[in-house]
C-alpha cells in the first residue's frame, strides 16, 4: 500500500499552479489513503481553475501509477460564488454524465424519514415503467444501497481503468461509496474530502445512457447538502418527510434550500404515513397523518403521494431486495409505482432536462 510520503513525492513532480511543485504551491489541501485508494484535495484560485484542470489529471495519473494504488482519486476546487447554471438540455462534458439526460434528487432535511428506502424504490419504479435509471448513494456518512439492493465488494474498472463500472440490479445501476469503504468503518471525513468522494462518483463513474439518474441526497441542509445540488445542477428534486411536525420543519428547511439554488421541487412524499394491524386491520395515524400533504398544498407544490409504515417495506429493504422489485404488485409498492409516475409528469411538463454537471 502507498504511504503519505510516496504519494507526496509523485505530487512534488508536478507543477502546480504557480510553477513551483505541487506540493510547495498551497493548491494541496487534503491527502487521504484507504485500502489502496488515495485521495486527493486541490484548491487554487477562482481565476486558474479552467486552466488547473491539466494539472489536476496529472496528478491524478501519477498517483495511480504507484505501487499498491488500487484506484485514486484527485479533485480540484476553487472558492468562488455560486455560478449560473448552463442552460437547460445542455450536455456534459468530460464527465462520465455526458449521456445522462436527468438528474434527480431525493432529499430529507433530518435523517430517519426513510429517504433512502424511497429513492431505491423510486429507482426501481422508474425502470420498471421503462426508464434507463441509475441511483447515486451521495450519503458519504451512512451509504444505504449496498444493503437495500445486498451487493457486496469492490467496485471493477471500465476496460480503459479510466472509469468506475457501476454495479447493476432490478435494472437500476447502482453507485455508493459504501462499495469502497468497509462494512462497519466509519468515515471521518472534513466537507472537502467529502465533496472529492462525491464529486468523483459523478464523474468518474461510467454511467452510459441514463433517462434519469436519482441522487440519494445526504440528510440535512448544510455545506455538503448545498454544494452538491450546485454542483449537480439538478433537474429537480423529491422532499421526503414523515407527517408530524418536527420533521416537517426539516423538510421546509429542504425546500428552501432548493429555491435557493434554483433547483424545481417535484413534490413532496409522505413515508411512514399510516400503519395497518396485519392482525386486526384496524389503522392508526401513528406519526401523526397528512401533513406532507398540508404542507404542499401550502407552498403550491404537488403532493407525491405516502406509503405506509409496513412490516414488507421493512422486510425486503433489509434483504437487499426493494418492494417495488420483489412485489411490484402489492399494496405496499403501489405508493413507489405511483411516485414514478409522478416525478415522470413534473420532470416533462416543462420539458426540463438536467444541465450540465459543473465539476469545481
Amino acid at each position: 500500500m502507498a504511504t503519505n510520503e510516496q504519494v507526496l513525492a509523485a505530487l512534488s513532480r508536478i507543477a502546480g499552479p504557480d510553477g513551483r511543485p505541487l506540493t510547495d504551491s498551497g493548491a494541496l489541501s487534503g491527502l487521504n489513503i484507504h485500502d489502496g485508494k488515495v485521495y486527493v484535495t486541490l484548491n487554487v484560485a477562482p481565476e486558474q481553475a479552467k486552466t488547473s484542470e491539466a494539472m489536476r489529471k496529472m496528478a491524478q495519473d501519477a498517483v495511480a501509477r504507484l505501487p499498491g494504488v488500487t484506484a485514486a482519486f484527485v479533485a480540484l476546487t476553487a472558492e468562488r460564488a455560486p455560478q449560473p447554471a448552463a442552460p437547460a438540455g445542455a450536455p456534459a462534458q468530460g464527465t462520465g454524465l455526458d449521456k445522462v439526460k436527468k438528474i434527480i434528487a431525493v432529499a430529507s432535511g433530518k435523517g430517519g424519514v426513510g429517504k433512502s428506502t424511497t429513492a431505491a424504490n423510486l429507482a426501481v419504479a422508474l425502470a420498471a415503467l421503462g426508464e434507463k435509471v441509475g441511483l447515486l448513494d451521495a450519503d458519504v456518512f451512512g451509504p444505504s444501497v449496498p444493503l437495500l439492493f445486498g451487493l457486496t465488494g469492490k467496485p471493477s474498472f471500465t476496460g480503459d481503468g479510466k472509469s468506475i463500472a457501476p454495479f447493476e440490479k432490478f435494472g437500476v445501476k447502482l453507485m455508493s461509496i459504501g462499495f469502497l469503504v468497509p462494512d462497519g468503518q466509519a468515515v471521518v471525513w472534513r466537507g472537502p474530502l467529502v465533496m472529492t468522494a462525491i464529486k468523483q462518483l459523478l464523474r468518474d463513474v461510467a454511467w452510459g445512457e441514463l433517462d434519469i439518474l436519482v441522487v440519494d441526497m445526504p440528510p440535512g441542509t448544510g455545506d455538503v447538502q448545498l454544494t452538491l445540488a450546485q454542483s449537480a445542477s439538478l433537474a429537480g428534486a423529491v422532499v421526503v418527510s414523515t407527517p408530524q411536525d418536527l420533521a416537517l420543519i426539516d423538510a421546509r428547511r429542504a425546500v428552501a434550500m432548493f429555491n435557493q439554488v434554483k433547483t424545481p421541487v417535484l413534490g413532496l412524499f409522505e413515508n411512514m404515513s399510516y400503519f395497518i394491524c396485519p392482525h386486526c386491520g384496524g389503522r392508526s395515524d401513528i406519526f401523526a397523518h397528512g401533513g406532507a400533504q398540508a404542507e404542499a398544498e401550502k407552498n403550491g407544490l404537488r403532493f407525491l403521494g405516502a406509503s405506509p409504515l409496513d412490516m414488507a417495506i421493512r422486510e425486503t429493504s433489509d434483504s437487499g431486495a426493494p418492494v417495488a422489485a420483489t412485489a411490484p404488485d402489492s399494496a405496499p409498492a403501489q405508493p413507489y409505482f405511483a411516485l414514478a409516475q409522478a416525478v415522470r409528469e413534473e420532470l416533462t411538463k416543462a420539458g426540463r432536462r438536467a444541465p450540465a454537471i459543473t465539476i469545481g
